[in-house]
């Protein structure tokens, strides 16, 4: 819902006023570069984080790993946890070609730890990882967390299995102990991950393989039906297999359009209103789809993207964004 969001230490976003002050800063440097909007982000970031006296920052690299700009760090730790096929015509189009580039976060002498569940996968990362002298960690395609954990889900229990092997690699000075870490894991939240608010669930899943866990979790948690679901998704995704993921979870579907989806990657309402022809209600007013999607259900799914997310909490009481 805010950009400010990207930038927060001890829970407390930046505020308006540096923001506002590190843009100014930065303005000739990022002209002079030409920075895009996350590289001149990720430095002020940086920047931010360093201005704050944080301690240990974690850092999500935004596209692929070698190129990206979060790579200029010298981390005390890396971390892939997943492969996914997206950003093909930047990463390559091919689940080991983006190994590859994900692979690029490996350091000399730092632990690169990989929780790819696909076996030549991790293998392909491992090898990459060694070769530049990282202290390579594997961790097996069925380690799961056993302990309570806030968020739902099963892959949340493969992600939090590797969360813990990156807590576990640290340099003992910065390493939680195990009892803080399980503490943290049973009440870790994240924004729009399978998040549930009254009869609205929120979920970012912006790509097939994100829509898939979203579906593996509905049926798992088995929320009151009937179940509608609010869509919109950007056209450089797999738009069309996601539906078909959703529309077969749900009882019924809105396809919509976010508001803030940049105008270059909206998707085609009319392409999806002929393939999907009385399967999905296409409405491309977001607020009156906001509004219908409510009507009878008793669970409301939106999801299709971050856009999709944030525009339609922006709306909704106690929802607002960041003051």
């Amino acid at each position: 819902m805010d950009v400010r969001e990207r930038m927060v230490v001890d829970g407390r976003p930046i505020t308006r006023e540096a923001f506002a002050t590190w843009t100014d800063r930065m303005h000739d440097a990022i002209l002079e570069e030409q920075a895009s909007f996350f590289e001149a982000t990720t430095a002020m970031a940086f920047a931010d984080f360093a201005a704050r006296g944080a301690d240990v920052a974690v850092i999500e690299v935004g596209l692929g790993g070698r190129l990206d700009s979060t790579n200029v760090l010298d981390p005390v730790v890396s971390a892939v946890t997943y492969v996914g096929l997206e950003h093909t015509e930047y990463l390559g189009d091919t689940l080991d070609q983006i190994a590859r580039e994900k692979a690029g976060i490996a350091k000399r002498g730092r632990p690169f730890v990989i929780g790819e569940p696909d076996p030549g996968r991790a293998s392909l990362m491992a090898e990459l990882g060694r070769a530049v002298g990282a202290e390579v960690m594997i961790v097996p395609p069925a380690a799961r967390y056993e302990g309570e954990l806030a968020l739902l889900g099963a892959h949340q229990r493969r992600n939090a299995a590797v969360a813990g092997a990156v807590l576990a690699a640290l340099p003992e000075e910065i390493r939680p102990s195990d009892d803080s870490a399980r503490r943290a894991f049973a009440r870790a939240q994240l924004p729009g991950r399978f998040e549930r608010r009254d009869k609205w669930i929120f979920d970012v899943a912006h790509n097939a393989d994100g829509m898939e866990v979203l579906v593996e979790t509905l049926r798992e948690t088995a929320p009151p039906r009937p179940i509608h679901a609010l869509v919109s998704v950007l056209a450089d995704k797999d738009w069309t297999a996601m539906l078909e993921g959703i529309t077969g979870a749900v009882d019924h579907v809105w396809a919509t359009m976010a508001p803030t989806a940049p105008t270059p990657r909206r998707w085609d309402l009319g392409t999806v209103a002929h393939r999907f022809a009385g399967r999905v209600t296409v409405e491309p007013d977001f607020d009156r789809a906001l509004r219908d999607v409510q009507d009878g259900a008793r669970t409301v799914v939106v999801c299709g993207s971050f856009h999709t997310v944030g525009d339609a909490m922006a709306r909704l009481p106690g929802l607002a964004p960041l003051g």
